[in-house]
């Protein structure tokens, strides 16, 4: 590292070429252990590593023991090697013995209010508060500079991709884009507001029709919804990108070149799938997988036993759809059979069921009896599932909105605790394709978009057309839209846009939508459409999701630098916070008071 006014070297930098001389360290003091006398060992961190320094005079002991932990220092000595090595460390082979040490920055509290190195032992609420001293925790910090590297290289592989970074604005006008928007009170245009962007979408979209062949961004992004595992309330950051002249297998081929050696470079596995990832129907995914999000690393597959469990006799069988998921040389015990239900009870909101073959091929617990019941039903039953020995069953009966929720809930929760099913090791990518374009609400009961409205659907204008005309079944018609799922986890949706002003008003006529309608909520796309667009395709993997599978880690919080907790506040800076009267007054906002009973 080149010399700065505070240092000669880093604190992970000093290695026995450096034996002999002297050197100056400026860091943190982590600890200081005293030996006896006026001897003592101090450990110096810095962003860089640590090093030992070894205090051997009343002087240097009496400078260094009333200052408290966590107080800066420059350390000024010289370099030795150790008597006593330390092979754990890059740095363990010498140590510094001080001649100077000047206090830099005092810590003016005698007790922390966690010790740095064992933050993450430490309650969320008080990390969130301190981050700045749990970001000194190395272990806490090298997901930081993790993060960093993956954004330098993402960058670097979209350049190569021949894509050109351009930042979109961050005040924009509020859209529709599925969730609570974040507004802006403009000051200039009183109860007019701005919104900050859920996504650059319509920016992207308008840039290629304005004649950018490639864009990206590493796109920050801001939605005003509950915090999750994978998602973090406020702000996100996503690798977002469109091409011009280009369709679904545009992107994929993109996605393909960009991921995987990123993946395999910074992961915490270091095998990832590689071109071309599997591409899995959206229906085929519910029906395989009980899910959309399919965690390819897991070898178990959802059954449909429907015909074959329905008139059992076991009640909620009857008038039911039945899944089925086989799991195959499991060794749990009932105790760990009775918990595996009641964890996927919890979670799916509905009981499932099971039995098992033992290790005889006979057909024992759970719902056994009403197999038993009829021998010819239980043989057919191992048949068609091909059940061997040591097999457990699991089951669930509902509507099919049901039945896919619970029996992907089993195939995860199965997967990761019945040893032999989930090679962990690995990120394992695929494509979910073909989804369906139209939906039924569940509160409206009429027909509405699944998910995108601008995407392209399937089959063009023709197929809306009979659809219109009573010929087709809206809710047969796919979407060019596809999801980037990798180990169970969603990393981005992306679609081929509708660009024809003609394709888009059918779509929207489908559910009750004029072309009014459409200029009044999207006037700029709607508008720039209408000049000429390119078919164009694009996706938007999110950053922060992604760096949280390639440290390995549950929480998303743990790869923002300042993340907000899971009522999205930022307790470090108390924000929200409340403003000033004379604040309000300019924008000309009246705050009203809430009624806490009115929810």
């Amino acid at each position: 590292m080149k010399q700065t006014k505070y240092r000669t070297h880093t604190c992970g930098e000093l290695r026995m070429e450096h034996v002999g001389q002297t050197v100056t360290l400026a860091g943190w003091l982590e600890n200081l252990r005293e030996v006896g006398g006026n001897l003592g060992f101090l450990v110096l961190r810095d962003f860089y590593g640590t090093t030992q320094v070894v205090v051997e005079t009343q002087e240097m002991m009496d400078l260094v023991k009333p200052l408290n932990k966590e107080s800066t220092i420059a350390v000024t000595g010289v370099v030795r090697e150790r008597t006593s090595k330390n092979p754990k460390l890059p740095t363990g082979d010498i140590e510094v013995v001080p001649s100077e040490i000047k206090v830099l920055g005092r810590c003016r509290y005698n007790e922390l209010p966690f010790e740095v190195n064992f933050s993450k032992d430490a309650d969320e609420g008080q990390r969130l508060k301190y981050r700045y001293l749990d970001l000194r925790n190395p272990q806490v910090k090298e997901k930081i500079v993790l993060r960093s590297q993956v954004v330098s290289a993402l960058r670097r592989a979209m350049e190569d991709q021949g894509f050109l970074e351009i930042t979109t604005p961050i005040l924009t006008a509020s859209s529709p884009e599925g969730a609570r928007d974040y507004l802006v009170p403009a000051r200039k245009h009183p109860g007019k507001f701005y919104a900050l962007p859920q996504a650059p979408q319509q920016f992207k979209q308008l840039l290629m029709t304005s004649g950018f062949d490639k864009y990206f961004q590493i796109a920050p992004c801001f939605r005003d919804e509950d915090a999750r595992g994978d998602r973090s309330p406020g702000e996100f950051y996503q690798l977002d990108m469109e091409m011009a002249f280009a369709g679904q297998e545009d992107v994929f081929t993109v996605i393909e070149q960009v991921l995987p050696p990123i993946f395999a470079q910074y992961g915490a596995y270091h095998t990832a799938s590689q071109a071309p990832f599997v591409r899995i129907p959206y229906l085929q995914a519910m029906e395989e997988f009980g899910t959309d999000k399919p965690d390819l690393r897991i070898d178990l597959r959802v059954k449909d036993v429907t015909e074959l469990l329905q008139n059992c006799g076991f009640g909620p069988f009857e008038n039911s759809l039945i899944k089925a998921v086989p799991v195959s040389n499991c060794k749990l015990t009932r105790k760990n059979i009775d918990k595996l239900c009641a964890d996927v009870e919890v979670q799916a909101g509905q009981k499932p069921y099971w039995f098992r073959i033992d290790e005889n091929g006979e057909v024992v617990g759970g719902i056994a009896k009403f197999l038993n019941a009829d021998p010819a039903l239980a043989r057919r039953v191992k048949d068609q599932l091909s059940l061997e020995n040591d097999t457990l069953v699991l089951l669930c009966a509902g509507t099919k909105a049901q039945v896919w929720k619970t029996s992907g809930v089993m195939v995860k929760m199965a997967g990761a605790q019945c040893e032999g099913h989930m090679d962990q090791e690995r990120y394992e990518f695929c494509w979910i394709v073909d989804f369906p374009m139209y939906e039924i609400g569940e509160e409206s009961g009429q027909l509405e978009f699944c998910h995108n409205p601008f995407s392209m659907p399937s089959g063009g204008l023709e197929v809306l057309l009979q659809a219109e005309r009573g010929e087709a079944d809206p809710l047969t018609i796919q979407a060019e839209q596809y999801d980037l799922v990798c180990n169970g986890v969603e990393l981005s949706s992306g679609a081929v846009r509708n660009h024809d002003p003609e394709i888009m008003m059918k779509a929207f006529e489908l559910v009750g939508l004029g072309e009014e309608d459409v200029r009044a909520k999207f006037p700029a796309m709607y508008n720039a459409f209408c000049y000429g667009a390119p078919p164009h395709a694009g996706i938007a993997p999110g950053v922060d999701r992604m760096v949280m599978l390639l440290c390995g880690e549950s929480s998303i919080r743990e790869v923002i630098a300042f993340p907000m907790n899971k009522s999205a506040q930022d307790v470090m800076m108390d924000a929200p916070s409340q403003v000033s009267q004379a604040q309000l007054d300019e924008l000309g906002i009246r705050l009203v008071e809430h009624d806490s009973q009115e929810g």
